[in-house]
């Protein structure tokens, strides 16, 4: 077997079924397998899974294990030759399998691949590539001293679509061989949640391999979902961030208490704008449904009586480039004030939908996806909150 997909889901029904849909459109001739791990989610992921997607591999949690070790719980039970670390927040491109390994087996001493993440904006997540945050990095990422070096925390060695070797990347998408990850011994389960993607890269690296950012393919990642952005998650964080530097790091008293006061300082600060930070509901004027399902189209109509809901027909069987479809879409942005677009997956796949968020960012639009074989359209335009579920009627 040549791919072991392992995915860690607490609480994202919607998301995960998405992201599952995904993930089996680009395993279309690869040997591979699916497993989810289950943290106890409170809504009905296992159900779904069990319904929709009976071939997937299941563990049911009985307990919050963290992600840590409920992705070593799954490693363990995996086949492939590979073994990808996915998040249930994330779409990817019907080609990101077959490009990744492809690239995997060319690199002789690769550690860990990462590829090119989007927000459900479209935008670029600068964490898609890192620097080892070193005492030194991290705090003048902390106190907000920049630094041109090599190590800058967000890798700005590279650009955006350049490839090359990096020191850390994102527990979202970690792609890596079996046999390496328990050679490094997998993630570190003194992590809860937060950091022991930095703590795997680092292992990696002082194993002797070179860990990789490949932005030839790229995927969505809502990043608010599996985890909202609420005072919780941020002391977790910055505790991961003490875990870590304890760990591998020894620091002079002085260089420690100055490091201790920095991540309480900014775990306060962020706390304050967390607490005080609300988020208005947006409803949608103009909306352009990208699709060919008339329950879809008539749905949306539905759903938002006050609005205007614009089509833009595609056929499964047209064959048509995707930038001739493009520039139409971008003259109806302008002529219909279009401020919300909802992607139909029956005709349009994920590759090409990740292609228009990208091409249409900054325009002031939030993007919607209504996956294939589904009753919900689903998007994000928050990265530090959960996003948005519309069940159709």
């Amino acid at each position: 077997m040549k791919l072991s997909i392992v995915i860690v889901n607490y609480n994202v029904q919607h998301f995960l079924e998405q992201c599952l849909s995904s993930v089996q459109a680009a395993l279309i001739g690869i040997k591979g397998e699916i497993i989810v791990v289950d943290n106890i989610s409170p809504d009905a992921s296992c159900r779904m899974v069990k319904n929709k997607f009976p071939e997937v591999i299941l563990i049911e949690n009985k307990e919050n294990l963290g992600f840590s070790k409920a992705n070593n719980q799954g490693v363990a039970l995996a086949k492939g030759k590979y073994v990808l670390i996915l998040n249930p927040d994330t779409v990817v491109a019907e080609d990101t399998f077959a490009k990744i390994l492809a690239f995997a087996e060319k690199k002789q001493n690769l550690g860990i691949l990462g590829v090119k993440l989007v927000d459900g904006t479209g935008n670029f997540l600068p964490e898609s590539k890192r620097g080892l945050p070193t005492p030194k990095v991290a705090f003048k990422k902390i106190f907000g001293i920049s630094s041109p070096k090599k190590g800058k925390y967000y890798a700005t060695h590279l650009k955006e679509n350049e490839p090359g070797s990096i020191d850390v990347l994102v527990g979202a998408f970690m792609l890596i061989e079996r046999k390496k990850y328990n050679k490094i011994g997998g993630f570190d389960e003194d992590y809860f949640m937060y950091g022991e993607d930095i703590d795997i890269s680092y292992k990696a690296l002082k194993k002797g391999y070179q860990n990789y950012y490949y932005p030839n393919t790229q995927i969505i990642h809502y990043k608010g979902e599996s985890t909202s952005k609420n005072v919780k998650y941020l002391g977790n964080f910055y505790g991961a961030m003490r875990i870590f530097y304890k760990k591998h790091f020894r620091l002079n008293s002085f260089y420690d208490w100055m490091m201790n006061m920095g991540i309480k300082l900014v775990h306060q600060t962020k706390s304050f704008q967390v607490k005080n930070k609300t988020k208005p509901v947006i409803q949608p004027r103009n909306i352009l449904y990208i699709g060919s399902e008339n329950r879809v189209y008539e749905a949306l109509r539905k759903i938002y009586p006050n609005a205007e809901i614009h089509l833009f027909a595609v056929c499964n069987t047209r064959v048509i480039s995707r930038y001739d479809d493009l520039e139409k879409i971008k003259n109806m942005l302008t002529d219909k004030h279009i401020d919300e677009i909802v992607f139909d997956n029956h005709s349009n796949s994920f590759s090409k939908i990740i292609f228009y968020m990208t091409a249409l960012k900054n325009k002031g639009i939030r993007f919607k996806i209504h996956p294939k074989n589904t009753d919900f359209i689903i998007g994000s335009d928050d990265k530090n909150g959960t996003g948005e579920v519309v069940i159709l009627p």
